[in-house]
């Protein structure tokens, strides 16, 4: 049973989706007034943790005209109480009433308010308070003058809610936006805080819970498909991380890796390294016939298929003794090249789930995605990145501009589920529902990494159908893990130091600190 900080951190919405919550808070007779007041209490309190009153702190505060300009009012004036020398930036002559009285009440306690920028030049601390959830015109004249001049100061900034200038839902800088070094996200998690361009802009993000009724939440977000935050019991519980006591090899998934070439034998190994960490209990791998011995010797618990190869060393077919659907799962591409069309053919015209990454992907594209999807009646999973996804589906929303949007309007399309790899992997299934990974690391950024990916999640589908785990919960659960493996890697070896097949020895430790939740 999930208590409530666990319910809390899964849940994502949109500007719209918040903006109704709040409204049927106050509707059901929450002052507005209270509510400002126990939300800044609870941001003073963090920033007061975060920079304690050892030495002289001087707090600059950055006001809005609406009721994020109010909570920064709170803010100030709990600071100022506090013991903070604290000095505030207001450049709008018209504010909210509430926002005004309290604008107020600071001056009557003497704390210096100024329309001029220069008030918070002494501050070694600034509050932003300027904009909060729900802004979306872009930034300009003075306002983004005064951004731009306070980034280039280099100064930590604390923003509350958002920083201010970026888009709730999609993440794009209006014009300009704060550059904060954390980032207090008031109630629930908004898309923002889950687009990959709005990461610079964000900084360290933690959620402020205010205690918004969980029933009120529901009857909100349960009107559209839901965004979740991907959390560590949501992946756990879709990784078989215990094995019944009695079990065998062949009860725990069979996975075919189709994958490699002449040119790019390191992708079957790492592939096939991936899928190891994965605990499959039977694992097969179909190669190039010259690549045989090299990956016997990598891989030696797993059965080495060669292949007839082209000319060039790509696979040209199966041979006929392998027989599809004797797997659980396939996993077919890194490495393949475009010469290995027949193939992906083969695979597409299977009755078992299938993953494609890398060049499947890219012989789809030529075949006409949604036209040969559309045709399987069995789970498939797609897993590209941004590149991919492009050719793969020209038409859809392009995934820089808002990952969300867009591989949600494209899983509707057919049956499959698409990963799209991101900082902020992003994973949709046909309904429309939307799990991203909250975390991961720059280190992840090197040839190969994604080769593991579709080794661990081959081998994941392939134990799925035994313990009836969801192809989705499976598909979130080796993105996870995958990202995990790269955080652990980094902190021991840095952001520069995780190579592909490093990334693979870190896997184990993973999954055995998952295992501890």
């Amino acid at each position: 049973m999930e208590n409530r900080s666990e319910q809390i951190q899964k849940i994502v919405v949109t500007a719209a989706q918040m903006r109704e919550i709040e409204e049927r808070i106050f509707a059901a007779g929450m002052p507005v007034a209270a509510l400002m007041e126990k939300v800044a209490g609870a941001i003073a309190s963090r920033i007061q943790f975060l920079y304690p009153l050892k030495s002289r702190v001087t707090v600059g505060v950055l006001v809005g005209p609406g009721h994020n300009g109010g909570d920064a009012l709170v803010v100030a004036r709990e600071l100022h109480f506090r013991g903070y020398d604290v000095a505030i930036y207001k450049p709008f002559n018209q504010l909210k009433e509430l926002t005004s009285q309290h604008a107020n009440y600071g001056a009557s306690l003497g704390i210096s308010i100024d329309d001029k920028i220069a008030v918070l030049e002494g501050c070694n601390l600034l509050i932003d308070g300027l904009f909060g959830f729900g802004l979306d015109r872009v930034l300009s004249g003075e306002i983004a003058a005064a951004v731009d001049r306070l980034n280039r100061w280099s100064k930590p900034i604390i923003s509350i809610d958002l920083p201010s200038g970026i888009h709730t839902d999609t993440g794009e800088v209006l014009g300009t936006a704060i550059r904060a070094t954390h980032t207090l996200c008031l109630g629930l998690w908004k898309l923002a805080f889950l687009q990959d361009q709005a990461l610079e802009y964000i900084g360290k993000a933690e959620l402020i819970d205010f205690d918004i009724p969980l029933a009120d939440i529901e009857v909100v977000v349960q009107k559209t498909p839901r965004i979740y935050r991907v959390t560590q019991p949501m992946a756990v519980a879709n990784i078989p991380l215990q094995r019944p006591l009695i079990t065998h090899k062949y009860k725990e998934g069979h996975l075919l890796l189709i994958c490699g070439s002449r040119q790019y034998s390191g992708a079957a190994i790492l592939t096939g390294m991936g899928a190891r960490a994965s605990g499959v209990g039977m694992l097969s791998i179909a190669v190039p016939e010259t690549l045989k011995s090299l990956l016997v010797g990598q891989l030696p618990e797993a059965l080495i298929i060669g292949c007839p190869e082209t000319e060039n060393g790509a696979i040209a077919e199966l041979p006929k003794e392998v027989d599809l659907s004797n797997y659980n799962a396939v996993a077919c591409g890194p490495g393949l090249t475009l010469e290995a069309k027949q193939i992906v053919e083969t695979v597409l015209e299977s009755s078992i789930p299938i993953v494609l990454d890398a060049d499947a992907l890219n012989i789809i594209a030529q075949l006409g995605t949604i036209a040969i999807l559309s045709q399987r009646q069995v789970p498939t999973v797609l897993t590209p990145h941004a590149g991919e996804f492009k050719r793969l589906f020209p038409d859809a929303a392009p995934p820089t501009s808002d990952r969300v949007k867009a591989v949600r309007d494209v899983s509707g399309l057919f049956g499959a589920v698409v990963l799209l790899k991101g900082a902020r992997s992003a994973i949709a299934d046909h309904y429309g529902t939307v799990w991203i990974i909250p975390e991961s690391t720059p280190a992840l950024a090197r040839g190969g990494s994604g080769d593991v990916l579709t080794g661990l999640l081959g081998g994941l589908l392939a134990q799925a159908s035994s313990r009836n785990l969801p192809i989705e919960g499976v598909t979130v659960a080796a993105a996870w893990w995958h990202s995990q493996a790269g955080i652990l890697a980094a902190k021991d070896r840095t952001e520069l130091g995780v190579d592909a097949f490093s990334l693979t020895q870190y896997l184990i430790a993973a999954a055995r600190l998952a295992k501890r939740y």
